[in-house]
């Protein structure tokens, strides 16, 4: 667990109205301006959720990590999320990212391999607003609690890690759990996906999950209904009525993006009460996408 120390809460940047209003933008406008605010800072009672997939910190271009960074950080400070999952961060990128993030970000995460090896599912938080109670870590295999194992013909070691948080806010306690589903086996996607289910009904308070499941949020995806039935957890991609960005795929791959393209990256929850906004953003401060892929964000209420 990698932690920095608690500031008290200050004021918020912009309020709920505002950061909506920017959620209906027209669908052709692709390219969005260098520190627009898709959603932006939680405003009330909500809290503004992010899943993203950082893409490994390679050295090399094109897209290398030190290419991405600056545009990362960029989109990180502009929407100030109350919580990010994060997925194939490395140690020193999730350092990086931690240094740039402002000082009342930090982070709870563990290599897959263990220690600061390997990928991490590592989760930020705010500090002003967030009071982690308890973590933990597992692997998406038949021996969950055995550090770097792996099962069902799975192509990598892959993992989840949780958090229970206290909200100052609002006084409500709720869990997000992140993970990485396989991209080479179906039967470890299935199975990863059941494992999660199972941790994810041992909770007796809201959960939220975030991850990569490398399979599209359709009924027809053997994770998405395990998880969707067998956790009786909600889309909030389609929970939301009202405000929303265009549905761009989110794996984009440092190409053009596609509308109404598939989304692999999702935000799930159980026991929410409303799903004011949600949006897949499309930013790339400088003309430099921070991933390949695209960040998905909700706000969630719980009260």
């Amino acid at each position: 667990m990698f932690r920095r120390g608690v500031l008290r809460p200050r004021g918020l940047l912009c309020v709920l109205v505002i950061c909506l209003g920017l959620l209906v933008a027209n669908p052709a406008q692709a390219e969005w301006d260098s520190g627009r605010v898709i959603i932006g800072p939680a405003n009330g009672d909500a809290l503004h959720v992010m899943s993203f997939n950082l893409r490994y910190a390679s050295p090399t271009g094109p897209n290398s990590w030190p290419q991405r960074r600056p545009a990362l950080a960029e989109l990180l400070r502009t929407e100030q999320p109350t919580v990010i999952g994060t997925q194939e961060g490395l140690y020193q990128q999730l350092q990086d990212i931690d240094h740039d993030l402002p000082d009342h970000y930090t982070w709870i995460g563990l290599g897959r391999a263990g220690g600061s090896r390997d990928e991490f599912t590592a989760i930020f938080y705010d500090t002003r607003r967030l009071t982690p109670l308890a973590f933990d870590h597992f692997w998406l295999s038949e021996t969950p609690d055995v550090i770097a194992s792996r099962s069902w013909d799975s192509g990598s070691l892959r993992m989840a890690t949780w958090v229970h948080f206290a909200d100052r806010h609002t006084g409500a306690e709720f869990v997000v759990l992140n993970t990485h589903l396989d991209n080479h086996s179906e039967p470890a996607r299935r199975h990863g996906a059941e494992l999660v289910r199972d941790r994810l009904n041992t909770f007796t308070v809201p959960v939220i999950l975030t991850g990569d499941f490398n399979v599209p949020a359709t009924p027809s995806s053997a994770p998405y209904r395990i998880l969707t039935e067998g956790a009786q957890l909600t889309d909030t991609w389609t929970a939301a009525l009202d405000h929303r960005t265009p549905q761009y795929r989110t794996w984009h791959n440092y190409r053009p993006l596609v509308s109404s393209g598939n989304r692999i990256d999702w935000i799930l929850a159980r026991g929410s009460h409303t799903i004011p906004a949600v949006a897949i953003n499309p930013s790339a401060p400088g003309g430099q996408f921070p991933s390949d892929h695209l960040p998905v964000q909700a706000l969630i209420t719980f009260s």
